[in-house]
Formats: structure tokens, sequence, C-alpha cells
């Protein structure tokens, strides 16, 4: 038996336009499951990707930071599959301001998308994998779930709020069937940090850090979101795990 093997299995992921969204919406597929790629701006990418692995792709268009919306993108989520088996709550933004002059919509922003819509995701489609006894939630965190960073306050608290509503979970759903668990990536090449990277400075400075000795690459996130995705990992839960190329342990 391969523990790995998703063959039948129907995920959502979050985000999953570009970036470790993307990423993890194939690594899913290459794995064997068909995926519903959610986000606000065109997956189509996404999707022909996983359609030329074999696979059933379906595309969500959703500003998942407007709560009024979530309902309907489970419920049509569910309708394209049949059912969800896998979440994965990837999408996130980040507002790079000084804690002084953070503004209060980029806080709010930054919570309705990062923190509000994951618990509510998690509450919708944790319903329904409630009733069947059986699922697999996977929220995506940050080494900032640990620390404090600069300039991000509320990125910062929204991450450390996804640990939060992990464990918090995981206490209640553990015994029914459901695991859920998050991956706290460390420092890696997107778009959200584009601005550190063209800091030569604080890039060099970061990387030296960084045990590895590089940063990570949306690929990194396909391993770790295959193994909570599966029943390779049945027996964890409440766990972020950090995939950060040993940023944690200096």
């Amino acid at each position: 038996m391969n523990l790995f093997d998703l063959t039948g299995k129907r995920a959502l992921v979050t985000g999953a336009s570009g970036g470790l969204g993307q990423a993890i919406a194939i690594g899913l597929a290459e794995a064997g499951a068909d995926v519903v790629a959610v986000s606000s701006s065109e997956s189509r990418e996404t999707v022909d990707k996983i359609r030329s692995l074999g696979r059933q792709a379906q595309f969500i268009a959703a500003d998942l930071g407007k709560e009024e919306l979530l309902e309907g993108v489970v419920t049509e989520a569910i309708g394209l599959f049949g059912g969800i088996d896998i979440l994965i709550n990837n999408a996130g933004i980040i507002r790079r301001t000084p804690a002084a002059d953070h503004k209060r919509q980029d806080w709010h922003d930054v919570m309705a998308l990062n923190l509000d819509s994951v618990f509510f995701l998690c509450q919708l489609l944790g319903n329904h994998m409630l009733e069947r006894g059986s699922g697999k939630i996977i929220n995506i965190a940050s080494v900032l779930t640990f620390q404090g960073g600069v300039n991000v306050p509320g990125y910062t608290a929204s991450k450390h709020g996804i640990a939060g509503i992990t464990k918090a979970l995981a206490n209640e759903w553990a015994g029914r069937g459901i695991q859920i668990n998050a991956i706290a990536p460390g420092y890696m090449t997107t778009n959200n940090t584009a601005p550190i990277i063209a800091d030569e400075k604080r890039y060099k400075s970061i990387t030296e850090r960084i045990p590895a000795g590089r940063w990570g690459a949306p690929a990194d996130m396909k391993g770790p979101a295959v193994f909570l995705s599966s029943s390779a990992s049945d027996y964890m839960n409440g766990h972020v795990l950090c995939v950060d190329g040993g940023w944690m342990a200096r």
C-alpha cells in the first residue's frame, strides 16, 4: 500500500493561482488527487497543469476576504466533485508597514483573508467532513507563527492565529476522523517576499541565517502537503510543521 497515494481524493486549495498554492495544488494532483483551485485571480495555468497530469481540475473565482462569499464557494466546490476530502487554506496577503503607521484598513484586510476566511472555511468544510467521519485540513502558517517579524504586525498576528485555530479544531475533531495540521514555510521565493529579495543587504543576511543556505522554492511545499493530506499522517493532529531549511532550528 502506498501511504502517500491520493488517488480518488478531492482537494480544495485556496490561493492556487501561483506561488505556494499553485505548487501545492499540482503536488496533490501528482499524487493522484482532483483539485478545485480557488483564487481571486485567474488560475487557468494551475488548472491546465493539473489536467495535463490526467486529473480533474476546476477553478472558482472568489475574494475569500469577503466572508459572505465563503459558503457559496464551499457549496460550489462540493457540487463540482460530489465532496471534498482535503482542504488547503493557503490564500493570504501581507501589508508591510511599521506598527506605528499600520493602517486600520490594512489590519482588517489581512485578518479577513489570513484568519477569518481560514476559520470559516474550516468550519464549513469541517461540517461536511464530520458528516462522513473523515477529512484532512491543512492551514498554511509561517515562521512568523513563532516570531515577530519586522514591519508586518497584522501578518504576524494572523499567522499566530493560524496555529491557535489549528490546535483548537484538532482538539475537537481528532476523535471524529479529521486530521487538521499546519505547514509553516520559511523564506520562500514568492510575490509576497519580492520586496525583501529586492533588498540586497537584507536578502543576503536572511540567506546566511538559513542552515540550508538557500531560500525555499514553491515546489518544496509539495512533499509536506502530500504527506499531511495522505494516510501517512493519520496520527498527526494539531501540529505545525516547519518547512524552512532549518530557520527555526538556528
